[in-house]
């Protein structure tokens, strides 16, 4: 198969994502970890909000969605430096290695959403057997693992992402 060519848009979301000015905040392992966390914390009162919103009929709760956005995207945007792109630039601009990393990531992905649409039924049936009206529960699930299908291949990529080599060059330079 011939390589194809790079748009403008691959070569520009490429260079984005291949930025250097946020590499401290997911240099090691341990801060990567953190921002993935950050990011699942901020999903989930994200979607509480929304939900609250909407089925809980308080305008409030759009005051506090709107302002766990800024973090979420934030968030988001340290992880996608992270994997440097990995789920989000297009599969032409990816070399070998990358495509078979994302093919793991997605893959790893759908096997602990499998699991979590398994607890999801049974949390929902066992609710069911002890007396809860499931149909008030099946929006907030649907939806809960809606989100949680989307995001959990981008979780899964910013804890699996390893380390950079350390740079040679500037270590010989300081010594």
């Amino acid at each position: 198969m011939a390589q194809q060519q790079l748009t403008a848009y691959d070569r520009r979301m490429r260079a984005l994502m291949n930025r250097t000015e946020g590499h401290p905040l997911h240099r090691t392992a341990a801060r990567r970890r953190a921002a993935v966390c950050a990011h699942i914390a901020l999903t989930a009162g994200s979607v509480a909000a929304w939900l609250g919103l909407v089925l809980g009929e308080r305008a409030w709760w759009g005051y506090v969605l709107l302002g766990l956005l800024l973090p979420w995207c934030v968030a988001t945007g340290v992880i996608n430096g992270a994997t440097r792109g990995l789920l989000e630039l297009r599969t032409r601009a990816l070399d070998e290695r990358q495509r078979a990393e994302r093919n793991r990531v997605r893959a790893r992905a759908h096997q602990l959403m499998t699991w979590l649409l398994l607890a999801a039924a049974v949390g929902t049936g066992v609710a069911g057997i002890s007396g809860t009206e499931v149909r008030a529960l099946v929006f907030p699930v649907v939806l809960c693992a809606l989100v949680a299908h989307w995001l959990m291949p981008l979780w899964v990529a910013g804890l699996s992402a390893r380390d950079e080599p350390a740079d040679d060059f500037t270590d010989e330079a300081a010594a």
